[in-house]
Order: C-alpha cells, then structure tokens, then sequence
C-alpha cells in the first residue's frame, strides 16, 4: 500500500501540466491582492510552499528576492522550473519535500506562502511549526485555501465531494481551525478574508482526471443533497458549485 506522500504525489505529478493550465489556479482575487502586499519588496526572501504548478511564484517573482518553489511531486517542480524560464524568472528556485520536514535553516524567509495546498498536509500542526521555525523574527505567513463551513451538514458534503475527487485529500479546514492552530504554533495577529469559489464541474473532475465511476457518484452526491446543502453550494444544472476560500495572514510572535 502506498504512503500518504506517494499518494500525493502520484495524484498531481501526472496532471502538472492542467494545473499549470487551470484558470481556477492561474488568476483569482488573491494573487492580485498578494502581488499588491509584495510589490517593492525586492529584498524579501519568500517560500511557496506546495507550489503547485507554480502560479503563486510566477505572480510574486516580479516584486520580490529570491522565491523558492517548494513541492511533493517534482513533476510539478518540473513544470515551475520550465515555465519560469519561458517568464525569465531567474529569481525562482526549486526544492522538492513534505510541508512536515522543510530543509532550509532557522530564520531563513521573509515570508512563507501556500495556496490550495494546506489540505493535502498529513500533520498540519507539524508543519505549521516548521514553518514558523524558518520564518524569521519579523516574517510573515500567508495561507490561501479552501474553507470548511462551520455546520457539520455542510462541512460532512464538501468533505465527502472533496475525498471522491480526490483520494489525497485530507481535510478543508474553517477560519476558527486555523486561527486555533495557528495560535498553537506560535503566530499572532491573524487577519483573514473570504471569498466564493466557483468549480465548473467538468472542469473540475478532468483535472484530477477522476475515474467516470466517481464522477457519477460525485454528481449524485450533489443531485441529491438536502436543500441546505444545495443552497450552500450554488449548485448548477451541470454540477458545477461554489465553495469558500479564504486568505490567511499570520505574524510570528517575539520569542
């Protein structure tokens, strides 16, 4: 039986290149508004952590120091490391590993970023420490995922749709988890803003390239749902359905 890590990766590494063509990934509200955040800080040292298909780095490169590119699959690290030359961004490196385990020194970021990566992550907890360990004394951390409803009927569907999507997902968390666990890890100073994300359903599922088996199990799990389900989710004649995401913004505390 395969690991949660070889899972991971052998789910995206064979779908980097929808990723990298993914509207869904290539624009949204929060990369405009990180690009805006970074602009000018052209010193500033930066980990995209679970870079995806690179998205986040090509938006921020321009702005700042040097990025790293930091993923599981180095499928997905081979398609960041091709499309940054196409962009001529130099300043982007890449770096394969688990969010668990980063191999970098104490203190060695300006900012750590991860978008739509945090519910793949086997020990968030872990990995929150590891990355407040190599921000340093003034960093900040930025989270972009998507969000939990807070009603046990809601979050129990969008779980489950999630999960038949895709086998390597763990869990979405709410605002309130986050912030708890952030706490934990010793940031401060958490500000947040939402946001509704819309999933066109063919779209959706031919990028995960999920089998025709649990795409129809998938469309009668969203046929079938209580209206407030419906109702939460937007869901279209097609399947197609809306979901929250969030950005997540966290300081380090004074030790």
């Amino acid at each position: 039986m395969a690991s949660h890590n070889d899972q991971v990766q052998g789910q995206f590494g064979a779908v980097a290149d929808e990723y990298l063509k993914s509207p869904v990934h290539a624009q949204g509200v929060d990369l405009d508004w990180l690009v805006g955040k970074l602009r000018g800080q052209t010193s500033a040292a930066v980990l995209d952590l679970g870079c995806g298909a690179g998205h986040l780095s090509f938006a921020i490169a321009p702005h700042v120091g040097p990025v790293t590119a930091y993923d599981l699959s180095s499928e997905m690290l081979e398609v960041v490391a091709r499309e940054a030359r196409m962009r001529r961004l130099d300043n982007i490196a890449m770096r394969r590993g688990v969010a668990e385990e980063l191999p970098f020194s104490d203190a060695r970021f300006d900012y750590v970023c991860t978008r739509y990566s945090g519910h793949h992550w086997a020990d968030v907890a872990a990995a929150l420490l590891e990355m407040r360990r190599v921000l340093k004394a003034t960093g900040h951390l930025i989270i972009i995922d998507v969000l939990a409803p807070a009603s046990p009927l809601l979050d129990t569907h969008l779980q489950t749709l999630e999960l038949l999507r895709d086998p390597s997902h763990v869990r979405n968390y709410s605002l309130q988890e986050w912030s708890a666990q952030l706490s934990t890890a010793g940031f401060s100073s958490v500000t947040s803003r939402t946001w509704k994300l819309r999933l066109g359903f063919d779209a959706w599922v031919a990028r995960m390239r999920t089998p025709a088996t649990r795409v129809a199990v998938l469309r009668s799990l969203l046929a079938g749902a209580p209206e407030e389900v419906r109702d939460y989710l937007g869901v279209e004649s097609d399947g197609s359905f809306q979901i929250d995401a969030g950005l997540i913004e966290a300081t380090t505390q004074a030790p």
